[in-house]
C-alpha cells in the first residue's frame, strides 16, 4: 500500500500582522522534520494548499531533508478554514484587530483566552445553525477537504505522497476515515501539533488511518520545539 504523508505546517506567527507565515521556531521545526524524513520516505509527489505558511513549511522540509523534493503543487481545497472569521461571528468587536488585543492583553493568559473564544466559536460553528453567517459552512468546509484527498490520490496514483496542510484539514480527513463526530472531530483538531505527522495508508479505494499526530521527530531533538498553533 502507498502512503500519504499529511503534515500540519509549521508555528504560525500568532498575534503578528501576517499570521500566515512561519515563525523562527515554525521554521526550525520544519528542518528538524525534513532530517528525520531524511531516508525514511522518497516521495513521489508533494501538495499542499496554497496558503504561505503551507508553502513555507515545505521549503523548511527540504532545507532539512537535504535532497530535492519534488515541486509543491497547490490544491486549494488544502487550505485551512478561515478561522478569524470563526471567531469574528462570536465576537464581532474582534473584527477590530486592536480590541481583540486590548482584551487579550488584559487577560493574565491571552493564549489561552484565544483558546476559550476559539473553541465556542468552533462550537457555533459546526451546530449548523448560523451557516448563512459564514463565508464557508462547515458542512461545505468538509466536503472540499475530503474532494482535494480523493483528487491528490488520483493524481499519484499509488505513489507515496507527502501533503503540507493545517490542523483543520487533517482532522477532517481523521474524521473521515474513522467517522467521528463533529464534536469528537474539535477534540482532534485541538491537540494536532505543528509538523506532526499523520499516515495514511491507500491502496484504490481502501485508506487506512494509520498513525496521528506523531511528533516524535519534535521531542528528540528539544521538547521546546512541540507547538499547537
Amino acid at each position: 500500500m502507498a502512503t500519504i504523508y499529511l503534515i500540519r505546517h509549521g508555528q504560525a506567527s500568532f498575534g503578528k500582522d501576517n499570521y500566515d507565515q512561519l515563525s523562527p521556531r515554525g521554521w526550525e521545526q520544519g528542518q528538524v522534520l525534513g532530517r528525520w524524513l531524511a531516508g525514511k520516505v522518497t516521495p513521489d509527489a508533494v501538495f499542499g494548499g496554497n496558503m504561505e505558511r503551507h508553502r513555507e513549511t515545505v521549503e523548511a522540509i527540504a532545507s532539512g531533508f537535504g535532497q530535492t523534493l519534488p515541486d509543491m503543487q497547490a490544491v486549494e481545497g488544502l487550505n485551512e478554514f478561515d478561522h478569524m472569521q470563526v471567531v469574528e461571528r462570536l465576537r464581532p468587536e474582534w473584527a477590530d484587530r486592536a480590541v481583540m488585543a486590548r482584551d487579550m492583553a488584559a487577560f493574565p493568559k491571552p493564549a489561552r483566552l484565544f483558546q476559550q473564544v476559539f473553541e465556542e466559536a468552533m462550537a457555533r460553528w459546526i451546530s449548523g445553525e448560523y451557516d448563512s453567517e459564514y463565508a464557508e459552512s462547515w458542512g461545505a468546509f468538509r466536503a472540499r477537504v475530503i474532494a482535494a484527498l480523493d483528487d491528490l490520490i488520483s493524481y499519484a496514483d499509488g505513489g507515496d505522497v507527502l501533503v503540507s496542510t493545517s490542523g483543520g484539514p487533517i482532522a477532517v480527513i481523521a474524521q473521515h476515515l474513522l467517522e467521528l463526530s463533529d464534536e469528537k472531530t474539535l477534540a482532534v483538531n485541538n491537540v494536532i501539533a505543528n509538523t506532526s505527522v499523520s499516515r495514511i495508508l491507500y491502496s484504490g479505494p481502501r485508506r487506512s488511518l494509520a498513525v496521528f499526530n506523531n511528533y516524535s521527530h519534535l521531542e528528540a531533538e528539544d521538547p521546546a520545539l512541540v507547538t499547537f498553533r
